[in-house]
């Protein structure tokens, strides 16, 4: 349901942007690569009987369809809404005995909206720019691993009968940008671009409903974009 709401959402805004070169659609591959550290897992450090502070929580590259929408505003200044299919991630526990352990996964969603600043609007061909913005991500379809139920089980923390389950909260933060605009023909172009953006949410692993183990997760991946520009 959320990756129809998005379509029609971006599409909605296609249909509703005014036919003129301020208006450019960028659609290509769009990368998440989290930077990532976390807390420890203290209660499994204490309860498996690992040396505190030797595990942590790591979260792996997704690739999906990114679709960014510019809007020029003057020949120097322009807005930029950053959006694409939802995100998938396992996450795994870093360190210890236990290092590699699955945890689990989850999508999320980050819509960011920038303003970006061109060095050389006058340029036809070759227009770098730079950008700072605000990004809003949020998290859904949270699924426990089989691994780190096994592990629960295995050490007595939960039994045949015990719900687990995995929610994560979503982020608001800062974003940074870089990137250039490749002009093939007046309608047509590349679009290349490099954001560095604050992600931090609290992972909680859950036991019938209640907090077993909760985890300050922050991600500040760089999302790489790469795409075809189409200017309306």
């Amino acid at each position: 349901m959320k990756t129809s709401l998005s379509v029609l959402t971006l599409a909605s805004l296609l249909l509703a942007a005014p036919a003129s070169a301020d208006f450019a659609v960028n659609i290509g591959a769009i990368t998440v690569a989290p930077d990532d550290s976390s807390s420890n897992l203290n209660v499994i450090e204490q309860v498996a009987g690992l040396p505190a502070g030797s595990t942590a929580l790591g979260v792996n590259n997704n690739t999906q369809l990114g679709l960014t929408f510019d809007y020029t505003l003057t020949p120097n200044w322009s807005v930029q809404l950053i959006a694409a299919t939802p995100f998938s991630h396992e996450i795994k526990v870093n360190g210890s005995a236990i290092d590699g352990l699955k945890v689990g996964k989850t999508k999320h969603l980050p819509p960011t909206l920038l303003a970006q600043y061109h060095f050389m609007p006058e340029q036809q061909t070759f227009d770098p720019f730079v950008g700072v913005g605000l990004n809003y991500t949020v998290f859904f379809d949270e699924q426990v691993d089989g691994q780190l139920e096994g592990a629960l089980d295995a050490l007595n923390v939960t039994g045949a009968t015990d719900a687990v389950s995995l929610k994560l909260k979503s982020s608001f933060g800062l974003a940074l940008q870089a990137g250039v605009n490749v002009k093939l023909t007046d309608s047509l172009g590349l679009h290349l671009m490099l954001s560095k953006m604050d992600i931090d949410t609290s992972g909680r692993v859950r036991v019938n409903g209640n907090t077993v183990q909760s985890v300050a997760v922050n991600i500040d991946p760089y999302v790489a974009m790469l795409g075809l520009r189409w200017t309306l």
